[in-house]
Order: C-alpha cells, then structure tokens, then sequence
C-alpha cells in the first residue's frame, strides 16, 4: 500500500514518432538529421494541397496496368494497336514528370479516350509523382472547379471562404495543373470563358498542364469554341487511350471470378 502523498511512477508521454519523440530531429554524433516522420508530413501536406483523394493518391505508374489495352485492335488515330498507343501515353507521362520534377515551363500533356480508359489513373499517377518529388501540384476536377467558382458568389465576402479569384489564381498560378475530365458538358458562356482564362494564362506563362478529356480537340471545339482548343493545342502535346471496354468493368468481373 502507497503512503499517503506518495506519488506513483511517472507516465512517459506518448509520441507519434518515438525515433525523435516529435521534434522533428534525431542527433547523431553532435549532428541534427531530419526525421523521416517531418517528410512524412510534408509529403502528406503535399497531397493534401494537390487536391488528391485517397483513392488517387494511391495511383502510380507502376500500377497502370497494360494488359488492358489490346495488342490486336487497331487504333485508326495513331495507326498502331491500342496497347502501343496505351504505352506511348504512358512513356509521355514519365516524360512529363522526368522533365517537370526540374523545369518549370514547357508544354504538357492532352490525354483523350473513351470512359473508363485510365486517363485519370494517368494523371493522378503525375500528380503524385510530382507530389512525392517536392513539386507544387493542383489536381482539379473541371466541373468540380467550375461547381466552386459558382458556390462563391452565395457567400457573403467575411465568411472566410475562398473568393472567386483566389480560386481561378490558384488554379491560374499554381506550377503544375492537372484539369481531370474536361468533356462534354453542361457549358454556358460564363464557364466557356473562365476555361479560356485558365488555358490562355497557363499557355502565356509556359505553365505545365495537363488535360484529360473523353473528347478529342474537334470534338470539344463544339462545346468551348475554336479560340479555347486552339491553346490547348499550343499548349498541350495531344495523346490518345484507346481501350475496348471500361476497365473498371472488366476489374470488377476479375474480383467477382476470384471470390
């Protein structure tokens, strides 16, 4: 039994790290490192800033799978089959990141093709590539981007929100865009020229970009007008994903016939 006053032994406190105990450095022969756990952080920030959902954030080029595309059917705007169209799209994308993981201006990148032929894993796979490499990335959803310009003008100016031009100068400014499912939709004059202002500032500045539409450029002239595709084709080298049928349909009949 415990004296009266006497006190128990102490509790040591709980760290989320115990190799520096949250300081965000270790000493080693009278050196400061950085804690692996502080670029755990940044990188986690990193993504957060990106925009990226869990689901993309677990995208990578090392998991874009080619057996999806065939090696047999022809694709009539590259002239190759869709697998080698698939793995010339996937080549770019390495590209893209091997030169912006240093560069900061030059040309991006257009991906097109039907639903469901990747074009998103691609980008995502970009976008966290980037991430992990220390480079500012945005990854917007178009109309999801154009849903919160809209929300802005609801909300009184000392709510603390975003205002409209911080979102556009975000998206205008930030080193490398990636504009998720740019397709056929909905358009008005009023988003027809917010697009217009994003590519046209973007191509100025020499910003690296990069597209994905289920449309090609001719196809998409009809719903954000001739002056829009034609800097998208300055700005953006164009490449095609072909597949045959959605992915994530054939995915889901393989994970039916594996249970």
């Amino acid at each position: 039994m415990k004296n009266k006053g006497q006190e128990g032994p102490l509790e040591l406190p709980a760290y989320q790290c115990s190799l520096c105990q949250d300081r965000g450095l270790i000493i080693r022969d009278g050196r400061a490192y950085r804690c692996r756990c502080m670029q755990q952080k940044a990188w986690q920030n990193r993504l957060r800033a990106a925009n990226l959902a869990p689901q993309l954030s677990r995208y990578t080029f090392q998991n874009f799978d080619l057996k999806y595309y065939s090696r047999t059917l022809n694709d009539e705007l590259t002239g190759t089959t869709y697998y080698e169209s698939a793995r010339r799209c996937l080549e770019a994308a390495r590209r893209f990141v091997a030169t912006y993981r240093q560069e900061t201006r030059g040309r991006g990148l257009f991906i097109f093709g039907p639903v469901g032929s990747g074009k998103t894993f691609l980008a995502a796979a970009i976008a966290n590539a980037l991430t992990a490499a220390g480079r500012e990335v945005l990854f917007t959803v178009v109309p999801d981007l154009l849903d919160a310009i809209r929300a802005t003008y609801d909300r009184r100016p000392q709510d603390g929100s975003q205002t409209e031009l911080e979102l556009i100068d975000t998206a205008r400014k930030v080193a490398v865009l990636i504009l998720d499912d740019l397709g056929a939709h909905n358009y008005t004059d009023w988003t027809c020229n917010k697009i217009y202002s994003l590519i046209n500032y973007r191509l100025i500045n020499e910003l690296p970009t990069v597209v994905t539409s289920n449309l090609d450029l001719k196809a998409l002239e009809d719903y954000l007008g001739e002056r829009t595709t034609s800097r998208l084709v300055q700005l953006c080298q164009s490449y095609h994903l072909p597949v045959a049928e959605d992915i994530r349909c054939v995915i889901s009949r393989e994970g039916v016939t594996k249970k």
